[in-house]
């Protein structure tokens, strides 16, 4: 019987206490399986770009937890949509325009398609089911400029999903092995793309199965993932990641929100379209 595998992201955990956490169980785990399981992610896009290099860095940190789970990660470029759909992934890791999220996310309709480089607000009203987007949307932005101005007004602040010189919650940490790597800084894509790879694997080593849908109705109703951000996150129907987002003004962090004062700190859905308008 494959024995379900509790793996959980908590805040401020880095990668190595993970990986130790990891080593005390596994005795039980070695026994899972002869071999590791191959899990296949299909990735749609350009390569060289600032997501495919962070969901690069994820599949790194992926395959080093996976290795003491019996778990190998790889993550396979696909030419075009079709080669996308035929490589039969687990899930699609997407850096595309939105018409074409929106078409793959229909053909591919219980596979998890990420949508890690469009912050179109239509795409996320469109609530496609298998359309998640770990990018913030644009209206999440501008909610975070608001609420920060009226704290701040006159602020000419910024509203990001990431910064390099973000540092709590092991955030310096990610942002220090992503440039080692890269030899450029963390961006918003690159961000979006290394949470969708590393949910996706914490999700897998949780479950104990790779199994498309099983996994697409866990990351909606079982998601256990903090991004470095803090807070534990999670998928909205319209297939929003809730999210954190940081306040930069002249390069440097002067906030975050949800902005405390105007709203609850912890009202992620304060940012951005909250629910499917019916």
């Amino acid at each position: 019987m494959t024995p379900t595998l509790k793996f959980s992201s908590s805040p401020g955990c880095s990668v190595l206490r993970t990986l130790a956490l990891v080593v005390m169980f596994m005795v039980p785990v070695v026994g899972w399986a002869a071999d590791p399981l191959s899990v296949r992610i299909t990735y749609l896009g350009e390569r060289d770009t600032d997501s495919w290099h962070g969901a690069m860095q994820g599949l790194d940190e992926a395959n080093a937890q996976g290795k003491f789970l019996r778990l190998r990660y790889e993550l396979v470029n696909a030419n075009d949509q079709a080669d996308a759909l035929a490589l039969n992934g687990v899930a699609i890791i997407a850096d595309v325009s939105p018409l074409r999220l929106l078409r793959v996310s229909e053909l591919a309709f219980d596979t998890p398609v990420f949508n890690v480089s469009a912050a179109d607000d239509d795409l996320r009203e469109a609530c496609q089911p298998n359309l998640l987007h770990t990018l913030p949307s644009l209206a999440m932005l501008d909610d975070a400029l608001q609420q920060w101005r009226r704290k701040r007004p006159g602020s000419e602040a910024i509203a990001q999903a990431w910064h390099p010189r973000f540092r709590k919650y092991a955030a310096a940490q990610l942002n220090k092995r992503y440039t080692k790597r890269v030899g450029r800084s963390m961006s918003d894509a690159a961000w979006a793309g290394w949470a969708a790879v590393k949910l996706l694997a914490d999700t897998i080593a949780r479950l104990g199965v790779a199994e498309s849908s099983t996994v697409l109705e866990a990351l909606h109703t079982d998601l256990a993932f903090d991004g470095q951000k803090g807070v534990d996150l999670s998928f909205r129907n319209t297939g929003q990641l809730r999210q954190p987002l940081l306040l930069i003004e002249d390069g440097k962090i002067v906030g975050e929100a949800p902005v405390a004062g105007i709203v609850a700190a912890s009202n992620l859905d304060s940012l951005g379209l909250a629910d499917c308008r019916k």
